[in-house]
């Protein structure tokens, strides 16, 4: 039987113990999106190119699915041990980046730093991530069950508001801390977020009178339970999932340059800074309105018909291509990048409500861990794609210059392609929503 709480004070308050040790477990693990601001000092630092470092950030995502989806049994017998493994895995993963990042400096051009940063911001950290990102989702939901949907978006905002958070911290350690500020951030931040996840691991706690099954063997396996509905049922929940964080990640991979084709290089930081706070609104936003909807499913095809329309609206226009100069085209191309990033934060919170309606509470820590499976392999396709797109179609043939005087190329028919790619992805997509999931009772 689950280990009783008292039921007076604090200790059988839902929001010290499930919203704020969420929020304090997802605003840390969520910093790995802040990757991409400093992935060209890494590079430069240890004397890579920022390709091969930009490989740290889809290992880190690979291992966070994987992870979830091998370690998704051990969140549901024991969330303080999940909780404990992630706090471990996630601070221990960013200090030996910070450690590996230095040797680097000390030894430009090491393959050893590397493949040290792969394997500690990667490896270690996305076990981290996978563990830490699930630990807090079924206790939410135990808590609040009559608002599950905004309890886990609360949660899973914490995730995606972490990059619009941490972000100028990050940049004023990276300029105040002087020579070799880059790995002296990661040690100092490695200590700041294992207190944080520390904290968050010691409040976190299902609530009083809930009680596990005793007979763990009477328990029904995972593919029982995920046959109690058509198997096709399953495997277009994860096929929507799988997609709209591909799409996601392949825009929000090409952001900056995007915004740098339009011509707002001097805005691309507040523009980054304000499509993270709509992932975390989505995130809040959508998982809270679909509380209020019979089938959780309306919420998806609500995203995939808002992304396939603002998608289709740029490439008509040519937004990207055509859109320095001309703000009804520079609307266009903000207002896809916005909508895109909080359907794609909508997409996560959504999930493991969509999941515990169609399949129950009984095993839902791991199916939604299996689940998580889709987010790894996104995480190898989405961006690369997205790059590889660029790199080989239109040119890099636009020169664009910062508030710095900072010259770089953009390739405008490359970022305007990766739109084709979407878009072809959400209307699949939004078909499956509309023919394999089925509503729920």
């Amino acid at each position: 039987m689950e280990q009783s709480i008292s039921n007076s004070g604090w200790r059988n308050n839902k929001w010290i113990r499930a919203a704020i040790p969420a929020l304090l477990l997802h605003c840390s693990i969520g910093t790995v999106y802040c990757w991409s601001i400093f992935s060209q000092e890494v590079a430069d630092y240890i004397g890579h190119s920022k390709s091969a470092t930009e490989w740290a950030f889809s290992f880190a995502i690979f291992f966070l699915g994987m992870s979830a989806a091998f370690l998704g049994n051990i969140v549901e017998k024991d969330i303080h041990k999940s909780s404990l493994i992630a706090t471990i895995c996630f601070a221990a993963g960013m200090f030996l980046t910070g450690v590996f990042i230095r040797y680097g400096g000390m030894h430009k051009g090491s393959p050893v730093a590397l493949i040290g940063i792969y394997l500690s911001y990667g490896l270690i950290m996305g076990i981290g991530l996978g563990t830490g990102y699930l630990s807090p989702v079924k206790t939410l939901m135990l808590w609040f069950q009559d608002r599950k949907g905004l309890a886990t978006g609360l949660a899973v905002a914490g995730f995606g508001a972490a990059k619009a958070i941490a972000s100028p911290i990050m940049q004023s350690m990276l300029t105040g801390l002087g020579e070799g500020g880059i790995y002296k951030m990661f040690m100092i931040l490695a200590v700041v977020y294992c207190v944080m996840m520390f904290v968050g691991h010691l409040l976190l706690a299902k609530p009083a009178g809930w009680v596990e099954p005793q007979d763990k063997s009477q328990k029904p396996k995972i593919m029982q339970v995920l046959k109690t509905k058509p198997i096709t049922n399953y495997i277009g929940i994860w096929l929507m999932f799988y997609i709209n964080i591909t799409c996601g990640l392949a825009l929000i991979s090409q952001e900056k340059s995007i915004v740098k084709c339009i011509g707002l290089v001097g805005a691309a930081g507040i523009i980054s800074t304000i499509s993270s706070l709509f992932n975390a609104g989505g995130r809040l936003g959508f998982s809270a309105w679909a509380d209020t909807m019979k089938d959780r499913n309306t919420i998806y095809k609500l995203i995939f018909i808002l992304s396939i329309a603002f998608t289709a609206l740029v490439m008509i226009t040519g937004g990207i291509r055509n859109g320095s100069g001309n703000p009804m085209l520079i609307f266009l191309v903000l207002a896809l990048i916005f909508v895109v990033n909080a359907g794609y934060g909508g997409g996560f919170s959504n999930v493991p409500t969509l999941l515990s309606d169609h399949y129950g509470m009984g095993s839902i820590s791991a199916i939604h861990g299996i689940t998580l499976s889709a987010w790894a392999f996104a995480g190898l396709t989405g961006n690369q794609v997205a790059t590889y797109i660029v790199n080989h179609t239109g040119a890099f043939d636009k020169e664009v210059v910062d508030a710095l005087g900072n010259v770089s190329m953009v390739n405008p028919v490359g970022y305007q392609n990766v739109l084709i790619f979407t878009l072809a992805l959400y209307i699949i997509a939004f078909l499956l929503s509309l023919v394999l999931v089925k509503k729920t009772k």
